[in-house]
């Protein structure tokens, strides 16, 4: 087992290019982060009806999550107990039951063993078929229509595990009475680890004004975005972040923050009606809606980009994207909404396309072994950190661009791959809170 530890200095601002690029670290991961975090599974509108199912991962373990008979929800593994194939090998769709197209082992929407070919005359009579059915996640949770799973047993409760966070969150899907539900859908695969892209919403604001410039232009004129001219030059703002790993940034001083959301968007929520349910719902002055990451990776971008990553090894990712829209807005504003995020951060999208090309050569030029020690620099901490200023909730920078939710970030993920159990993680994210 690789110690990492020599491998992250926080305290001087330096990462070592061996954590994206190391197959011992990358397997660590796998058991250290991926299995013991809360992970994004599907959302309510996904799995709307009895039956209902999709199939997405947890760090690279197939999940099954699928909508009961009696309406409940469950997710287990998608591997057959018999020889290890897939359950089930659709993407998402509507069943009765699943049954392995290998051999022929049946499961049921629980993901309980129900019939296996052959039993009676094959197979010894103290074979049990309730000793073989399909891993279910164990820690599963519902938080205002999204679904997290966990395979760790002892993991705080979602909201637990928000903690700060939850403030930023709620300002994106918590907003209107009638909820949200996603309209489109894409993946695509990146040559490049995945700690770039959960660090890029989590703290880095200001790659925008150089790595997206010429498209920024060119969005202003014929896409629905938001006018970024109206940062400025040296744009206000603010970044976050909270004990375990979270963290997001945004344009502008509360009560005149500058919303990312595009123009349709806008304008659907400054009806009356509208605008009274968000302040119901949220009180005043909560825009706060610029990029946000809920470690490892679930994804808001302001324009409603919701999309999680799937490590696939240390140089490569799988990306899912949704566009999520008010569920009770006009079709034109939905639309509206969706092509808007077809044009910045689908695969197609302006930004995305600038965003792939930085991490894929990042990861290309780790190939040397000068490179890999060479590293990377935190350095951008001269705004102080600040905790529950005014109404701000957890850790913050009154400064739009800086590391200090990056950094807060790599110490999450530190403490991930060091301790051993829930407990003991816990007691070192109070330990290593950032200013305190």
């Amino acid at each position: 087992m690789t110690d990492v530890t020599n491998l992250l200095d926080l305290e001087n601002g330096r990462l070592n290019g061996h954590l994206f690029t190391d197959p011992d670290i990358y397997e660590q991961e796998l058991e250290k982060v991926w299995k013991r975090a809360w992970n994004f599974l599907a959302h309510d509108s996904m799995i709307p009806n009895r039956g209902d199912y999709l199939q997405t991962y947890i760090g690279e373990d197939p999940i099954l999550i699928v909508r009961q008979k009696d309406g409940s929800v469950r997710a287990f593994l998608n591997q057959c107990r018999h020889r290890g194939m897939r359950i089930c090998r659709a993407d998402r769709g509507t069943a009765k039951a699943f049954t392995c197209t290998f051999h022929g082992w049946s499961y049921a929407l629980d993901g309980s063993l129900q019939q296996v070919p052959r039993q009676d005359s094959a197979y010894p009579q103290s074979f049990d078929r309730s000793e073989y059915g399909a891993r279910v996640v164990p820690r599963l949770q519902n938080y205002k229509g999204f679904w997290f799973g966990s395979w760790d047993e002892d993991i705080p409760s979602f909201e637990e595990y928000l903690g700060s966070a939850k403030y930023y969150l709620d300002g994106y899907i918590d907003r209107w009475d009638g909820g949200m539900e996603a309209v489109a859908f894409h993946k695509w695969v990146l040559p490049n680890n995945w700690k770039y892209m959960a660090e890029q919403p989590t703290s880095d604001m200001q790659h925008s004004e150089i790595t997206h410039a010429s498209a920024g232009m060119v969005l202003n004129k014929g896409s629905d975005a938001a006018d970024r001219t109206k940062r400025g030059t040296n744009p206000t703002g603010r970044q976050f972040f909270a004990d375990y790993g979270h963290g997001g940034a945004w344009y502008g001083l509360k009560g005149e923050e500058v919303p990312n959301t595009g123009q349709a968007m806008q304008k659907w929520e400054a009806r009356p009606e509208i605008a009274a349910q968000i302040a119901a719902r949220l009180g005043d002055d909560r825009e706060v809606r610029g990029h946000l990451n809920i470690w490892p990776t679930f994804m808001l971008l302001g324009n409603y980009t919701i999309r999680v990553t799937h490590p696939r090894g240390p140089g490569e990712q799988e990306v899912w994207s949704w566009a999520f829209v008010p569920k009770d807005a006009d079709d034109a504003t939905k639309d509206s909404i969706r092509r808007d995020i077809m044009r910045t951060f689908s695969p197609a999208g302006m930004f995305e396309a600038d965003d792939a090309l930085n991490w894929e050569e990042m990861q290309h030029i780790l190939k040397g072994r000068v490179a890999r020690e060479s590293g990377f620099t935190y350095r951008m901490v001269g705004a102080p950190i600040q905790w529950d200023e005014g109404c701000y909730p957890g850790g913050s920078s009154a400064h739009v661009f800086s590391d200090n939710a990056a950094i807060n970030m790599y110490s999450n993920y530190l403490d991930m791959m060091t301790a051993d159990d829930w407990t003991e993680l816990a007691e070192l994210r109070i330990q290593h809170r950032l200013g305190k």
